[in-house]
């Protein structure tokens, strides 16, 4: 019968001690995916994982020009315009976010604005009340403008 010797015990309890640290980061990581209102209630993103990262796609979106059904509005504003007559509805408006655990904050997205093209850096959070906060910011973190999102509870959203 053959020994293990003690340097692989040690190695293997290392190894399984840190399976729970792992799991329970992924579990925190996931708590931004679903479906997220703004608290203005003009847009709905279904926010989700895609690897290792995380993307944040429009679903439903109220505008104030109703001579268009939603899903008739083009990104119009694109600096591309190669992108200028792909629908708005659906897009991902939210790219690149990473999960920090130290922070328990999704950094170093994009957010992208359909209404002016632009694409700004942005980072999020939910805080204690369990809202999410996505802030966009052009270079510098303290110039930057937030909103703010309540979890989707699939209420009945009006156009």
């Amino acid at each position: 019968m053959q020994h293990t010797p003690l340097k692989h015990k040690i190695l293997l309890l290392l190894f399984l001690w840190t399976i729970p640290v792992v799991a329970d980061d992924t579990q925190k990581a996931n708590l931004v995916c679903g479906k997220w209102l703004s608290d203005n209630k003009e847009l709905l993103v279904l926010i989700y994982r895609d690897g290792n990262t995380f993307k944040g796609k429009s679903i439903w979106f109220k505008n104030k020009d109703t001579s268009k059904d939603m899903g008739e509005w083009t990104d119009k504003h694109n600096p591309n315009p190669a992108l200028r007559t792909r629908k708005i509805m659906g897009i991902d408006i939210l790219t690149e976010l990473t999960y920090n655990a130290a922070s328990n904050t999704w950094e170093n997205g994009k957010i992208y604005d359909s209404s002016t093209g632009k694409l700004w850096s942005t980072y999020v959070k939910i805080d204690k009340a369990g809202k999410l906060k996505a802030t966009a910011y052009w270079g510098v973190k303290f110039l930057s403008k937030s909103i703010t999102f309540t979890r989707y509870n699939g209420e009945r959203l009006a156009n």
